[in-house]
Formats: structure tokens, C-alpha cells, sequence
């Protein structure tokens, strides 16, 4: 059974004056979510065996920053269609993933993940961790998804979430967002 963490980039800086959306870096806060997040996976022994992400300057620094935290850098695969995707084009990625690969991390954007998790999970009333990211998937927040089968079987209601973490749920200094 494959389980896919789908990380959120941190918070980024709108003060920097770059010239691209693509190039923006994190802001502080941003810098301490993504280490925060990566030492709780490290708490609960979460490891991964691929890594595809977004290419853009914030969701390289999250990586970087999350690293730092987990205590272990994977090389990652940059894929340039996650920058600013939606749930289609993100699943895409999801059925490119390797056939040996069963413990995957995807970093990117939203409204993507959001909604790529919204598409996988099947709506239900009494599923709280759905509802939460419905409500919500801030900067920094992961989801774990799992469903029988391969990569390619991830389809429309497959998935069971069974995790999400937001940054203010492990420090209440980092939250709320207002993104």
C-alpha cells in the first residue's frame, strides 16, 4: 500500500522584491515551520523513498528547512509542472511516480494540494481530518494519503487521510495563518 505526504511550502515573504512569483523565498516564520515539520516526522519515524517537488524558490527552501529538522536530505526530483498545479496536473505526477517507490513526499502549492486531497478523500460528514482541510490547508501542513493498490489507483475517493499536521498544531507560535 503507498502512503504520499503531500507538504505545503512554508510561508514565503511578500516583502522581498523580486521580480517573479516563482523566485520568492520564505520568511522567517516559514524557515521554522518547515524545520518544526520535519523534526516531527523524524519524532514519529517517517521515512521516505522518493521526493518530487516544486521547483520555486519557497518550496526549495521548505525542503531545505524541513531537512534541517528531519535530520536527513533526500535528493529530490524537481518537477516543474507542481509549481502552481491543479489537482489534474497533480495527479499526473502521482501516477508518473516510480513502481518501486512506496513511501512518497510531494512538495508544492495550493490551491493544488488542497484540492488533490479533496478529490482522493471521499466527502463524509464525519470524517474530521478532511473537514479540517477543507476548512484549510496552510502553509508548512502536510496530509498523508494511503489506498490499496498502486500509484495509478489513486482515483477519485481511493484515499484514506491519515494525517494532518499543521505547524501550529506542534508550535502554537506558528499559527493561525492568514493564507
Amino acid at each position: 500500500m503507498p502512503s504520499l505526504t503531500l507538504l505545503r511550502h512554508a510561508k514565503s515573504s511578500w516583502n522581498d522584491p523580486v521580480t517573479r512569483d516563482f523566485d520568492r523565498p520564505l520568511n522567517a516564520r516559514g524557515q521554522k515551520a518547515a524545520r518544526t515539520i520535519g523534526q516531527h516526522l523524524r519524532a514519529d519515524h517517517i521515512a521516505f523513498d522518493h521526493v518530487v517537488a516544486s521547483p520555486a524558490v519557497r518550496a526549495i527552501e521548505t525542503l531545505d528547512q524541513f531537512y534541517t529538522g528531519y535530520g536527513q536530505k533526500l535528493e529530490p526530483v524537481w518537477d516543474r509542472r507542481i509549481y502552481l498545479a491543479s489537482a489534474a496536473t497533480l495527479l499526473d505526477v502521482l501516477h508518473g511516480l516510480p513502481a518501486q517507490a512506496q513511501q512518497a513526499l510531494m512538495v508544492g502549492h495550493n490551491p493544488g494540494l488542497e484540492d488533490l486531497v479533496l478529490l482522493l478523500v471521499a466527502e463524509s460528514h464525519d470524517n474530521a481530518l478532511r473537514n479540517e482541510v477543507e476548512l484549510k490547508y496552510p502553509t508548512a501542513a502536510l496530509a498523508v494519503l494511503e489506498w490499496d493498490g498502486g500509484w495509478a489507483e489513486a482515483t477519485e475517493g481511493a484515499a484514506r487521510l491519515t494525517r494532518f499536521v499543521r505547524p501550529r498544531d506542534l508550535d502554537p507560535a506558528l499559527g493561525p495563518d492568514d493564507d
